[in-house]
């Protein structure tokens, strides 16, 4: 049966036997897949046909039964079976004139389908592939790339300045490099290195040859790009100052993190730091139907397959992304090949209705409808842009802080749940509560650090999940507890005048010391100190002769204040 299918696509019987032996004789699909990946231990002697998609091959005499340059796209195999079409030709005698069109083709159809982009899959992620190509195709960042925004215009002007692209990921670092690097305003030479894989070497190796380019007089300037610089240590970050300094290299580096944490100040004050912004979702909906409607290079390159997306897709895909275009494609992609399966399972059942056919011209060809139930499946969950050592984890919590001194409890459990489902330890939360106990609340309600402590215990016990619970009930009450920020400020106006008077702060008075051994009695250590258990109404002093009076903490607070509180 096997040997009867292979012999019924065109093959000759002695390549069907190789392929049989090879594979083990009990599937065709490995037989044909075998023939497709090897060239035959001998030529064929006549003349035979591949026909995939109606298609017509005729070799010439003595030449192998597969072409020793096969396309870079194998074909996918269920093309070869019943579905398809085929033709079969008369085997053409050596020196024999070719026969007409007309005759190999009688009833007048197309002799070889015109290839596509599209015919069979990319191995390129889709991310990649639509990724722009010029500063026009860019969405998003119009506050640097406007019509009258610095980089546009310092690109338009061929004067561009080194520069810190700094932002989430997926919001266009890369893209904007590569984008400047094939403007036709530009006559720069380009040079992209990666932190994570270059090191100092690859610096002034890109460096010297800028330096021999720029010599030879009337040569490109280079444009160095350093994607993830802040992965550089500062000796690394070194190797750039003095390149930059003498204009060898225009430097432009990519970053996620902070640039006042992760670059060195030299390196900052040579370069413009430029803030990218998280794309808005009409930003990511307009990328994703641009990745569909492109045929060539889009979804559609993916599957080998013409893709249909419907609109409550592409709007569900761009609201789930958290503003990273690159997350938003995967998904897309994603999607795209779980419809395919989803098709090749509902037709290997039987399910006809499940192919929409459609007209393209040449014959026609199954397209592929991407539904919310295959968005769905290729999310599994929201992504959530959230980095428990980055800028992210910084915002949240000061957000969560500043909320619960405002007294907005709801507001306080959203920034709470944010840092939960971003996978924050909830200890660290706990920890932050304990502290805002005591600076925000203070003496206003002073079992507010009670309550944090316990929470902080209940979070060590349990764990998350279930100590989300525990966390919300502690902000809730630190939210709408009464605040007092009096201690807070007591303890950091007794800091300052400790600070201030460094190398002339006073000994402690004699009266206040302790005196455990007859030596210290005799030196006056504890003289006239009032046990005040026995005599309240004694009057003593506590301070240094020089502090006599000084207030650090106000307390109570004025009446107006504590009403308030």
């Amino acid at each position: 049966m096997e040997m009867q299918q292979l012999l019924s696509m065109g093959f000759s019987s002695e390549m069907a036997a190789q392929a049989l032996a090879a594979t083990g004789g009990k599937s065709t699909l490995k037989a044909t897949e075998w023939i497709l990946t090897h060239k035959p231990s001998t030529d064929a002697t006549t003349t035979t046909t591949t026909d995939i998609t109606t298609a017509t091959v005729i070799p010439n005499p003595g030449s192998p039964l597969i072409s020793p340059h096969p396309p870079q796209s194998q074909p996918k195999i269920h093309t070869f079976f019943p579905s398809q079409h085929k033709s079969t030709l008369t085997p053409i005698p050596k020196g024999a004139a070719s026969p007409s069109s007309e005759e190999q083709n009688p009833e007048n159809l197309p002799s070889k389908r015109p290839k596509s982009s599209s015919s069979y899959p990319s191995n390129e992620p889709l991310a990649e592939r639509v990724r722009p190509r010029t500063i026009d195709d860019i969405i998003g960042q119009d506050h640097i790339l406007g019509p009258t925004a610095l980089l546009r215009s310092a690109v338009i002007s061929n004067h561009l300045p080194s520069i810190i692209l700094w932002g989430p990921p997926g919001t266009g670092k890369t893209s904007i490099a590569r984008a400047i690097a094939h403007s036709k305003h530009l006559i720069y030479r380009f040079v992209s290195l990666s932190a994570v894989t270059s090191g100092v070497k690859d610096v002034r190796e890109v460096a010297e040859e800028a330096r021999r380019q720029q010599g030879k007089g009337g040569g490109k300037r280079t444009v160095l790009f350093v994607d993830e610089v802040h992965r550089f240590n500062k000796s690394q970050q070194d190797s750039f100052l003095p390149f930059i300094e003498d204009g060898s290299i225009v430097f432009i580096g990519a970053t996620t993190e902070n640039p006042s944490f992760h670059l060195i100040t030299p390196l900052l004050s040579r370069c413009r730091v430029l803030t990218l912004n998280a794309l808005q979702p009409s930003d990511i909906t307009r990328l994703l139907k641009r990745a569909v409607d492109d045929l060539e290079k889009g979804l559609s390159g993916t599957v080998g397959l013409k893709t249909e997306v419907d609109e409550e897709v592409i709007e569900f895909l761009s609201s789930q992304c958290d503003g990273d275009a690159r997350t938003a494609l995967n998904m897309l992609e994603v999607s795209g090949i779980t419809a395919a399966a989803r098709m090749q399972n509902d037709k290997q059942n039987g399910c006809g209705a499940c192919l929409e056919e459609i007209d393209v011209g040449i014959g026609s060809v199954s397209s592929i409808a991407v539904t919310m139930e295959d968005a769905k499946e290729a999310l599994q969950s929201k992504h959530l842009n959230y980095d428990r050592a980055g800028d992210q984890h910084y915002n949240l919590i000061s957000a969560l802080h500043k909320s619960m001194r405002g007294g907005d409890a709801n507001a306080a459990i959203y920034w709470l749940a944010r840092m939960l489902e971003g996978g924050e330890e909830p200890l660290y939360i706990a920890r932050r509560l304990i502290r805002f106990a005591s600076e925000d609340v203070g003496l206003a309600d002073p079992s507010a650090l009670t309550q944090a402590v316990a929470c902080y215990q209940a979070c060590h016990f349990i764990g998350m999940p279930e100590c989300n619970v525990n966390l919300a009930q502690c902000v809730a009450y630190l939210a709408l507890a009464p605040k007092s920020i009096a201690v807070y400020r007591a303890v950091e106006a007794a800091q300052k005048v400790v600070r201030e008077s460094v190398g002339g702060n006073e000994g402690v008075p004699l009266h206040l010391r302790n005196a455990p051994t007859k030596l210290m009695k005799q030196l006056g250590y504890g003289k006239g100190y009032i046990y005040t258990p026995d005599n309240p109404s004694a009057s003593q002093t506590f301070l240094p002769p020089s502090l006599q009076g000084h207030k650090f903490l106000d307390w109570p607070p004025a009446t107006d204040e504590w009403k308030r509180l």
